[in-house]
């Protein structure tokens, strides 16, 4: 059972939600009274009505399962195609996002490379080199993934001082608490303030913060980070292997996915810029989704968009600026990305398919894949060709194309001298402004939850709390599929979507987060104790 059906009904006993100026307005908005728990179809015939706003993993992870319960689903995208945000950059497949596996068996196709090995270079040259963990005999986490992976510059003792940072991920159990401990620092002072050497951050961790999460570590919640180390890091060796899409994740993945959605009935509209909700003014259920002179009429609403979409949304929206939920998002950030794709006039020997990178300069990170290995359609190019994601991108998109080929250049000649040589026959630049989630400190206390302020209006995305405990293109999945369960619970019908949990910390990790939360309860009673004691000595 998701949960309990009488909780989540109870947020359906909602006061009207129409503002004043709602009736002088009403091509912008428009206030009905209907029955029955604000469904305007709820007098007709047939399946119950659902509107998707957004269509990458957490979207159609929401879509895949409401159209298994014979919902009748309709999925709106803006302007920038199917798939975005999710279809900017080249982003791996831990092995630990067993959802999004379990869902590519489910539709029958193989859109991920196998298990690769990976590499991370600083301005210094190549630092680590990465195994395939699985295939090595298997340690207590976390020292299977230090001692398996090859330091090349990194002396041992400044390696050992990564230890202490381990009792912050032990603590780090993903509840409200433990949000709120860590996510009003910085990922930087938290290196610090648990002893990691200046050499390890700024050769190891704080590239791993920028490629993981987008931005310098500086500018990185500890919260965020930690949870991130958790799920990769501390939870099992193997988990640490990665996959990579064989072409580009919106033709391999999303192309055939929506292909077996509207084989079940499901309706993908595209062009469509959401710019309004329409509300039963009864219940404070949405009725109507508006998107300029179109309007869908919904039982349910699943928002699965990113940040800076959202924004856009709720500015132009009066009814979604009446809601303090929705207003605390405007509080948030995203990150720019730029994406660089080169056709070169030799093969250059890349030593491994995909590598992290930092250097040159403290603003972004970036990685850079050879996709002569990972991807079908270059296998058998007599040239290089290779991308390179570049995170934390401000500076880097008003660059020219040519700009950016030559920086490009300049920075791979210093990681591998074959590329000095190397000219440049083809190029292709991508600028993705805002299109990555920020998690800064301070971030989560304006994240959403879930379920809104609107009983039917349930979000989805990356950025979304929830206590699921993955990360990336696998929360975003889990996210879409606990939005359809929550529109499963509010509507009465259907069957709850499986989630498959993240995997249980191994015996010893348990033991001592166990430990460590036994004292921290002890430590809350004493300090209950002595509050309480004080003022009977005055």
């Amino acid at each position: 059972m998701y949960g309990s059906r009488i909780m989540l009904a109870c947020g359906r006993i909602a006061f009207p939600l129409c503002l004043p100026n709602a009736r002088r307005n009403p091509r912008v908005l428009r206030c009905e009274a209907e029955p029955q728990h604000g469904s305007s179809n709820a007098r007709d015939s047939g399946p119950k009505k659902v509107v998707i706003v957004g269509s990458g993993w957490a979207g159609l992870g929401a879509a895949h399962h409401l159209c298994n319960q014979g919902f009748d689903v309709t999925v709106i995208e803006g302007d920038k195609g199917f798939g975005y945000p999710d279809t900017t950059a080249i982003r791996g497949y831990y092995r630990a996002f067993q959802n999004i596996f379990s869902l590519v068996d489910e539709l029958g196709i193989k859109p991920f490379t196998n298990w690769t090995k990976s590499a991370q270079y600083s301005e210094g040259g190549l630092e680590i080199e990465f195994p395939i963990f699985q295939d090595l005999p298997q340690l207590p986490a976390p020292l299977g993934t230090l001692y398996y992976s090859q330091f090349f510059r990194l002396p041992l003792l400044d390696r050992l001082t990564l230890l202490p940072l381990m009792a912050a991920v032990i603590d780090f159990d993903n509840t409200d608490t433990a949000w709120r401990k860590y996510d009003s620092i910085t990922a930087r002072d938290l290196f610090k303030q648990f002893g990691c050497s200046e050499r390890l951050y700024q050769d190891v961790l704080g590239p791993l913060v920028h490629v993981g999460l987008f931005a310098p570590a500086e500018q990185c919640s500890a919260a965020a980070t930690l949870g991130l180390l958790n799920y990769i890091i501390l939870a099992h060796q193997k988990d640490f292997d990665m996959a990579w899409p064989r072409g580009a994740v919106k033709e391999k993945v999303f192309e055939p996915w929506m292909d077996s959605l509207r084989a079940k009935g499901c309706k993908f509209e595209e062009d469509r810029r959401l710019t309004d909700l329409i509300f039963n003014e009864e219940t404070g259920c949405v009725s109507e989704v508006v998107c300029g002179r179109v309007t869908y009429k919904a039982d349910a609403v699943i928002m699965a968009v990113a940040i800076s979409t959202l924004q856009e949304i709720i500015k132009n929206s009066p009814t979604l600026c009446s809601r303090e939920d929705f207003l605390k998002v405007l509080n948030l950030g995203s990150i720019d990305v730029l994406t660089v794709k080169l056709w070169l006039d030799q093969k250059v020997k890349i030593p491994a398919a995909s590598n992290a990178c930092s250097g040159f300069d403290n603003s972004f990170a970036w990685t850079f894949f050879d996709l002569n290995v990972i991807q079908d359609e270059h296998q058998s190019d007599s040239m290089t060709v290779l991308q390179a994601d570049f995170y934390y991108a401000n500076e880097l998109l008003p660059l020219k194309d040519e700009q950016m080929v030559v920086k490009l250049k300049s920075y791979l000649s210093k990681y591998i001298k074959e590329f000095e040589n190397a000219g440049v026959v083809d190029k292709e630049i991508g600028r993705y402004p805002k299109s990555m989630t920020h998690f800064f400190p301070g971030s989560y206390k304006n994240a959403m939850r879930a379920s809104t302020a609107f009983p039917n209006l349930f979000m989805a995305g990356d950025w979304i709390v929830n206590r699921h405990g993955s990360w990336a293109q696998e929360k975003s999945y889990v996210t879409g599929l606990e939005a359809a369960n929550r529109v499963v619970d509010h509507l009465e019908e259907g069957s709850f979507a499986r989630i498959l949990p993240v995997k249980e910390a191994e015996p010893h990790i348990q033991t001592l987060r166990d430990a460590n939360k036994s004292l921290n309860d002890l430590r809350a009673q004493l300090s209950l104790s002595i509050t309480q004691l004080l003022p009977s000595m005055d």
